[in-house]
């Protein structure tokens, strides 16, 4: 089955995230591409949505942002998408107040992840704000350069109100603290769909096919047991795996138990509830630079050790 792309626009307020919307969603329906699009505001009412036409399936999350108070809004959202549209992709509005890795975090629901292919956290950057950014509180100063540091597409927006130096300027900063992202100079958002992609054809040794690989700086890597784990054994595995593993959320079951368990793993703490539902044994993890064949090896090694100790 053909995986359903999904595009996360991200950046800070009155950045240009609905022009660049508008822009895209030209270029998709001149594709005959079906999407989607999931719009969050912070308020009661969404001001953006008259930027989509009637015929594109729209999902409003409002009175709260995507990455902390509506964050099961989001999963409930896309999982209504995902049954009731046979779709090409997603595009992700979010409040200009969102972060990166929790936005994504609610993208990937161990219900629906392995149908979706997140192919870009898009950051825009208005110029002039970023210029003026040191009169913002320490708080949104750092959120403006998390948005930065883990976008894999940086578009430098309304750069037609700056002289060639300033340019220049900012450039340098933006790529000090993100030298890996593909980085743009834009005026009204233009851009073609081709760039916010981040698919790179992997070299290709002797007999071997060419393969496509993604180069997010965001990795998602998901997996589904076929066997119960022992539970001692993966809180071991949990205690010494890589500090780049941010997150993890999913459904396990253990061999103590009959239950299914929900798991979510966030900022150091690993949490259990017992669920009612027997839902598949699928994880998702979300990570910098995961390596998704060394996981994949971890997972199956895990399975292996925990059917030993039965």
């Amino acid at each position: 089955m053909e995986k359903i792309e999904v595009f996360i626009l991200s950046g800070f307020l009155g950045s240009g995230k609905t022009t660049l919307l508008q822009n895209i969603l030209t270029q998709e329906k001149e594709l005959g591409r079906k999407v989607a699009v999931v719009m969050n505001e912070l308020g009661q009412v969404s001001i953006d949505s008259n930027a989509v036409s009637e015929n594109t399936p729209l999902k409003e999350l409002l009175n709260g942002c995507v990455c902390c108070t509506i964050q099961g809004q989001l999963e409930v959202n896309l999982q209504g998408l995902l049954q009731d549209h046979e779709l090409d992709a997603i595009y992700i509005e979010t409040t200009g107040v969102a972060h990166p890795i929790e936005v994504l975090d609610a993208c990937m629901s161990p219900l629906f992840a392995d149908q979706l292919f997140v192919q870009s956290i898009v950051t825009l950057v208005d110029v002039n704000r970023w210029k003026e950014r040191n009169t913002l509180s320490p708080q949104l100063q750092m959120l403006l350069r998390e948005q930065v540091h883990h976008a894999d597409v940086l578009l430098l927006n309304k750069v037609d109100q700056l002289s060639e130096m300033e340019q220049g300027n900012i450039l340098f900063e933006i790529q000090s603290i993100n030298n890996e992202a593909k980085c743009l100079l834009t005026k009204h958002a233009a851009v073609k769909l081709d760039d916010l992609r981040t698919l790179k054809k992997a070299e290709r040794k002797p007999h071997e096919r060419a393969h496509v690989q993604l180069d997010l700086k965001l990795k998602t890597y998901v997996h589904t047991f076929s066997n119960q784990l022992d539970l001692d054994l993966f809180e071991e595995w949990l205690k010494n795996m890589p500090d780049t593993i941010f997150r993890i959320k999913g459904y396990l079951k253990f061999t103590h138990s009959n239950h299914t368990y929900l798991f979510q793993y966030s900022y150091g703490t690993p949490i259990y509830m017992k669920e009612l539902m027997n839902y598949k044994s699928t994880l998702v993890f979300i990570g910098e630079k995961m390596d998704p064949n060394w996981m994949k090896v971890e997972m199956e090694k895990l399975e292996e050790e925990s059917l030993k100790m039965e």
